[in-house]
């Protein structure tokens, strides 16, 4: 009896040994999750005039700056931007949002759906489907005209969801300007910004009459104005019926006249929508977790301000509409410039931001930093000078406290939690955007092309030139030959008559304009200057030509998958032939090698006769990815792509 209380008691000694060592031997090992932070850093507005019709449009000066300083994977955050949505005000019980839709999913909404059924978005930011991240931000136009079912954010394609075009049907964006190109994977900046502003204005404008027809349709073209240092001038318009369709499409007369075709625009203020930020977890010694987000930045000046929106304007149809309407009935032209008779400034307001980390509570940002209204009207962020961050950084680190993630300083992170030297995961070049070569894309087809230039972004955009009517989008439309030759003759005026250098939008109170990528400028040619337009048609990164650059000695050595899983994934490359004509073996840890050719002209191995790989449709090559170089580095081999994976270069042979 005695030695079994002694075997009994040494058990209850040893159990908490025990946990404390399984706790330490989990101290380190660093997890990589999602949700890392959430929440909407945003402005509101005071009540518009009741009677002064202050909804058919609105903008504003955003900063444009490198939110991160290196292009990050799995990221969305979207800079200060707006919604705009028809006022349904009107409708207090009807469902707008149609049985079959997305959104009729989503209950919380109702019993409306109204802040679901329509809206105008986009702005600028970073998207985790764009294709080809470049380090600072992008502009993008998006709208969801059926409630959430797709997404139009250019001449042809949804919001990144998709590789290919938007089916005919579903185009929605009639590009207007015949001097600037408008990418699927949106608008890039020259240089690095940080700080300057672009302004941007939705206007409702009548391109077309309204029709009574089913679906009826009303005259709101929502036409988006940018104003930069190298552009200014409308871009592109939603076409009415992208928005009249929804009624006829699901046999819902209830919804006819209430969408952004016809009923008023409803504006409120703006934010900043934190969406999609990963995280590293890890705990210490003691079992206590610690997260880290990616380093976070915003422009300050030498107070600790970030002026983030200024010049908040809203308009009614006395700033444009009225003389638009009247120019394309005949009338005299306009400037195109807003009237400021019909643009109102209303006085800005915020609120200090709540954040949180996988639905748990974040607590001590607002130590750092706080939304401000700045003298001017002006909103932005406040830093304060604390210890848990840097002027303009937001804090990166989080101490786990039940439910809730405290902010702490990177001083008070453990070393063995590893996270102070954890580095999140970049993104990567995406695959092209692609369009049909028949359909709405065909016929009537293109005047003049295609061309190509090079974005700052690193993308080759291959476009083509076509009659303002023409384009894919309006094929949708079942319009009369009247109706398209009078708006085609419009839009030669309009691109006659309003150049890119003037001030549509008044200039910012404060600051600098920032430019776009001047390879988005195009001049139309000869003989299309008016009444033409450039389509994007495909959008990609094509391979560089190595062959001046790469050696058969920097491509020989270990190689490793990135996880590498089993002995396929980790091998040895190795010159074979001559310096004429050079060729190599990869040989991998299980023992099976093969031969491939040199193709670095289009920077690539290909895999040779004999190969398991040989002519299959996906891994037949490797495809060899270059490390970065700054100032005088000497160009080194990242690693190479092979059958839908990264084997990073680990060492020499």
């Amino acid at each position: 009896m005695r030695t079994f209380n002694i075997h009994i008691l040494t058990a209850l000694l040893l159990a908490p040994l025990a946990a404390t060592a399984t706790t330490a031997d989990k101290a380190g090992i660093v997890t990589s999750h999602s949700q890392g932070l959430h929440g909407y850093i945003g402005f509101g507005i005071e009540k518009l005039p009741p009677q002064g019709g202050y909804n058919a449009g609105m903008g504003f000066y955003a900063a444009v700056w490198p939110l991160v300083d290196q292009p990050l994977a799995n990221f969305q955050i979207g800079l200060p931007a707006t919604w705009i949505l028809p006022d349904n005000s009107d409708n207090k019980d009807q469902p707008l949002a149609p049985e079959g839709t997305r959104a009729r999913k989503w209950k919380e909404r109702g019993p409306t759906w109204g802040s679901v059924f329509q809206t105008i978005e986009g702005g600028l930011g970073y998207w985790a489907g764009n294709h080809f991240r470049y380090g600072p931000p992008k502009f993008s136009m998006n709208g969801t005209p059926q409630c959430y079912d797709y997404e139009v954010s250019s001449p042809g394609w949804g919001f990144f969801h998709s590789n290919e075009a938007l089916p005919d049907n579903r185009l929605g964006i009639a590009q207007l300007s015949n001097r600037l190109l408008i990418p699927p994977d949106a608008l890039p900046f020259q240089g690095n910004p940080n700080g300057e502003f672009l302004g941007y204005t939705w206007m409702a404008l009548p391109f077309t009459d309204p029709t009574a027809g089913d679906p009826p349709t009303g005259d709101q073209s929502w036409t988006c104005f940018l104003s930069a240092a190298n552009f200014k001038g409308p871009i592109a318009y939603y076409i009415p019926e992208t928005w009249s369709k929804i009624g006829k499409l699901f046999n819902y007369p209830f919804i006819y006249g209430r969408g952004l075709d016809a009923r008023p625009g409803s504006m409120g203020g703006g934010a900043m929508e934190i969406g999609l930020v990963p995280r590293f977890d890890a705990s210490d010694a003691q079992g206590t977790v610690y997260s880290k987000l990616p380093k976070l930045q915003w422009p300050v000046d030498a107070e600790g301000r970030a002026f983030l929106v200024q010049d908040v304007t809203y308009y009614s149809k006395k700033a444009l509409y009225d003389v638009f309407k009247a120019w394309r009935n005949g009338g005299p032209a306009c400037s195109g410039r807003f009237d400021k008779k019909g643009a109102f400034k209303p006085k800005l307001n915020t609120h200090t931001t709540r954040f949180d980390q996988a639905g748990k509570k974040m607590i001590g940002v607002e130590r750092a930093f706080d939304t401000r209204i700045f003298d001017g009207n002006v909103w932005g962020l406040q830093w304060t000078g604390s210890d848990l961050s840097g002027k303009g950084l937001f804090p990166q680190y989080y101490k786990h406290a039940g439910e809730e993630r405290v902010a702490i300083p990177s001083t008070a992170v453990p070393a063995e939690t590893k996270l102070l030297t954890q580095e999140f995961k970049l993104a990567k070049m995406g695959v092209p955007y692609t369009s049909p070569t028949v359909g709405a894309w065909a016929k009537p087809g293109p005047k003049l092309g295609p061309f190509t230039t090079k974005l700052v972004d690193g993308s080759v955009v291959t476009y083509a030139w076509y009659r303002f009517v023409d384009q894919p989008s309006f094929q949708q439309c079942n319009w009369s030959a009247e109706k398209k030759e009078k708006l085609q003759a419009f839009v030669v005026k309009l691109h006659a008559n309003w150049p890119i250098d003037r001030d549509y939008m008044a200039l910012p109170t404060r600051g600098k304009l920032v430019a776009l990528d001047p390879a988005l400028l195009v001049t139309p040619p000869r003989g299309l200057e008016a009444g033409y337009v450039p389509i994007v048609t495909h959008q990609e990164v094509r391979a560089p030509d190595l062959s001046r650059i790469v050696t058969p000695e920097m491509l020989s050595g270990r190689y490793q998958h990135d996880p590498k899983k089993n002995n396929w994934h980790e091998g040895e490359l190795k010159q074979e032939g001559d310096k004429q004509s050079p060729r190599y073996r990869w040989t991998n840890q299980a023992g099976v090698s093969w031969a491939l050719s040199s193709d670095l002209a289009h920077a690539r191995l290909l895999c040779a006769k004999g190969s398991p790989y040989f002519n299959k449709e996906t891994g037949s090559s490797f495809i060899i990815e270059m490390q970065p170089t700054f100032g005088a580095a000497k160009p080194a081999i990242a690693g190479f792509h092979f059958n839908g994976g990264f084997y990073k270069r680990i060492g020499d042979r």
